[in-house]
């Protein structure tokens, strides 16, 4: 139980903490209230954590009750009591003491619920109905290509309002130039007494506490509008210096205070010129952008503030500018984080696929729509509301598809944005039919992947610079299994060639790399360091934005190397940067470092005499790169170089263990390293006989349990990728259904190495895991 004080101040307190949760479809409160079967949780929460992930096929998508007894000493006559949901998926029911006092359709959307009528002084139960069941009439369809998990996904408030007190804030800087800057709010009084002589107080602060302009406006019609015209020399809002100042807004009648808020302003302003660039602050900004799903290793889409705020800082560390949030409106935190850390966002509604729909299903979207722009119109870091993603595939309804109507409803959304915000820009994503409709456009561009060769890029930007007049290329990439490496990666041309053990034999064209390529991190890492090639060095180019930052779960993708994980992040599910991580560095990132790729290839062969290409990525001026204590030249950075900005070294390894250390020489004159140690061998493995299991016992108290094909030979089989499957028998419980390299109970091998972690949870009975596939029927080890 909860205790809260009722003040007559606003107040908001979190109550994330000591909830109870029912796994229970039933609609019926009286039958919820006579279960004894509750769990005892913290918020977020969702019920799909690791059910989603796990090896079953389908997740539970269907009702959950959370019920908290919240502590309410003193009820005040007149006093707004009220509970803020950043987030229920995705639809939900509030009851307070047995009585419903609201609900929500739509999950990715915070929403307020009075329940000022329902509560008495003392303990208030508060009852929630969660459910994501299937239900055309609300999007996101459920054959989008990413989980729609249940529960209470994000933060949950309890929140006191005075009577009178300002119910809407929404702030534009109309203009924004380098000597001066204007800003206009609009607020929204609620319950103003007749003949009242409230008034409000408008003050705007920077950084430093230093009050830029203060002043004190008259309220009309339960609302006020605060304009500061000149605003001298203002800090600019940009991505590299992202200014904020804070405008507090007081409620006053006479000297007495009766309600204040506050918002973060960030003056900037932005252009998309037709077929060319985009401006910030009238300067070019080549847009350096990635995605985002939100989700992580282990909770889902319930993830901590923590989680989010590192999400987007790491996004922030590897250089970029820009994020898409895909598909939907994303915890507070990420914009707030956005906003101080200087990322521009697109920001989506969930139209993602499922056609469009019937009357009710308009008004829910439509509803959607103004929800997101009103919660979200504050962000200095938003400038494109998106209203979908390949909205007219795997239609919903009969006729879904229907262009006619896809393009009546896509302009009535467009329109209603711009009048909802005329400062912002909307966008879609590859629906080529309603282009024209909205102000940004992305067509599907997926070189080198789903079709086509990587090396085409420069021709498909080009094409379609000159067709859209303010083009913007979404969703690039492809998958890659940690750890797995060829020594002959599919080319640029899209072809396979031998590796010198062979006779020379005839390339072999690749049609469809994501379905028959290798997944390897060799080839994703010049797949992205040709498409940087290409963006950085394109004057007229507005930018790219890559996909995805973290690998991310899918309820459409079952056999994928880990199950039901779609692999085309930057970084793995828990955050764990994979090699392309720092490909996108070396080109963004002010920040010096070297990479030698790769540290998670440690074990590799080839015929003697064979010589081997090592890239370095880096933003160095300069590398000098040395092998086994011996310099093998120093090399100058170009940006217009393949690979690795030319950072590419040609040797020759020694059989056994080689040492490779790179070494980065700043602007500044100064040093960064990296090292390597790898095993070589020219001796090349035959066809594997067996798995063997080791283990490693970790700082955390954790086992790694590693399973290794080998030949006859005892060699380990680096062209080993069949998968295998692990199982903790006894004496520990294995990290599964994570969706991470070494937290999924079945995976693909990786140059023939597989590994899970395992928890020891007994010091009485050995702790015993066992791996088997098809091939090979069970290796067990004993851990006493």
């Amino acid at each position: 139980m909860q205790s809260v004080q009722g003040l007559q101040d606003r107040t908001k307190v979190k109550i994330n903490d000591d909830w109870l949760y029912l796994e229970n479809n039933t609609t019926d409160i009286n039958d919820v209230l006579s279960q004894n079967n509750w769990e005892p949780i913290n918020l977020p929460h969702s019920w799909n954590a690791l059910d989603a992930t796990d090896l079953n096929p389908g997740y539970r998508r269907s009702g959950s009750w959370y019920k908290k007894t919240l502590d309410i000493p003193n009820v005040i006559q007149g006093e707004i009591y009220q509970l803020y949901f950043e987030g229920v998926n995705i639809e939900s029911e509030v009851f307070v003491n047995g009585k419903k006092v609201g609900a929500h359709i739509g999950g990715y959307i915070g929403f307020t619920i009075d329940i000022s009528d329902a509560i008495t002084p003392g303990k208030n139960d508060i009852l929630v109905r969660a459910d994501n069941g299937y239900n055309p009439e609300v999007i996101p369809s459920q054959k989008s290509d990413f989980f729609i998990f249940g529960g209470i996904t994000r933060d949950v408030w309890f929140e006191t309002l005075p009577a009178e007190h300002v119910s809407e804030l929404k702030i534009t800087t109309p203009k924004v130039f380098q000597a001066n800057a204007e800003l206009k709010a609009i607020i929204k009084i609620e319950n103003p007494a007749k003949n009242t002589k409230l008034k409000v107080r408008a003050s705007l602060v920077d950084a430093a506490g230093v009050s830029i302009a203060s002043s004190v406006f008259k309220i009309k019609d339960n609302r006020s509008e605060v304009y500061f015209k000149n605003i001298k020399n203002p800090k600019l809002w940009d991505t590299d210096n992202p200014n904020l100042y804070t405008l507090s807004i007081e409620l006053i009648e006479g000297k007495t205070v009766k309600d204040n808020v506050s918002e973060s302003v960030g003056f900037r302003w932005f252009e998309f010129k037709d077929h060319g660039a985009f401006y910030l602050n009238g300067k070019r900004l080549l847009l350096r952008g990635t995605h985002r799903h939100e989700e992580h290793a282990g909770v889902g889409a319930a993830m901590s503030n923590a989680q989010h705020r590192a999400d987007m800082k790491l996004i922030k560390d590897m250089g970029a500018n820009f994020v898409r949030l895909a598909h939907y409106p994303q915890d507070p935190e990420v914009y707030k984080a956005c906003d101080e850390l200087g990322l521009l966002v697109w920001d989506e509604l969930p139209w993602c696929r499922g056609g469009v729909g019937n009357d009710t299903w308009k008004k829910n979207t439509k509803t959607m729509l103004k929800e997101i722009i009103n919660q979200n119109y504050n962000h200095p870091s938003v400038i494109i509301w998106s209203l979908g993603n390949e909205m007219y595939w795997l239609p919903d309804f009969e006729n879904g598809g229907d262009t006619g109507q896809m393009n009546s409803f896509l302009k009535e959304l467009n329109d209603y944005a711009h009048e909802l915000d005329p400062s912002r820009k909307t966008a879609i994503r590859k629906y080529y039919e309603g282009s024209d409709i909205v102000d940004v456009f992305s067509p599907s561009i997926w070189s080198g992947w789903y079709s086509g060769s990587y090396k085409s890029y420069q021709k498909a930007i080009d094409q379609y610079k000159e067709e859209y007049p303010h083009f913007l290329h979404a969703e690039y990439g492809g998958s890659s299994h940690v750890g797995r490496h060829t020594e002959n990666p599919i080319t640029g041309e899209g072809q396979i060639q031998s590796d010198g053990w062979e006779e020379a034999i005839v390339q072999t064209d690749v049609a469809n790399i994501a379905q028959i390529g290798d997944w390897s991190e060799n080839y994703i890492v010049d797949l992205f360091d040709w498409h940087l090639i290409i963006s950085e060095n394109d004057p007229t180019f507005v930018g790219n934005i890559q996909w995805a930052f973290k690998d991310f779960g899918t309820p459409l993708r079952p056999e994928n190397a880990i199950p039901y994980m779609n692999q085309k992040g930057l970084v793995d599910r828990a955050g764990n940067p994979k090699d392309a991580f720092y490909v996108f560095k070396s080109y963004w990132s002010n920040e010096p470092f070297t990479y030698i790729e790769s540290h998670t290839w440690t074990e590799r062969q080839g015929a003697k005499g064979k010589s081997r290409d090592i890239s370095v990525y880096s933003n160095c001026p300069e590398v000098e790169l040395f092998l086994n204590g011996k310099s093998l030249g120093t090399k100058k950075r170009d940006t217009k170089a393949f690979p690795a900005s030319g950072l590419n070294w040609t040797l020759n390894f020694e059989e056994g263990e080689n040492t490779l250390v790179s070494v980065g020489k700043t602007k500044a004159n100064k040093t960064v390293k990296d090292e390597l140690k790898l095993n070589y061998r020219y001796t090349k493995n035959t066809k594997a006989v067996g798995l063997e299991l080791s283990y490693k016992l970790l700082d955390d108290g954790n086992y790694l349990v590693t399973a290794t094909a080998h030949d006859k030979n005892g060699l380990r089989c680096l062209d080993y990728e069949n998968r295998v499957y692990f199982q903790c028998l006894s004496g520990g419980e294995s990290h599964k259904s994570l969706g991470t390299p070494t937290g999924s109970e079945s995976i693909e091998m990786a140059n023939g190495v597989a590994s899970i972690l395992v928890k020891r949870d007994s010091k009485e009975e050995p702790l015993k895991v066992m791996v088997l596939n098809q091939s090979f029927k069970g290796t067990y080890l004993v851990i006493d």
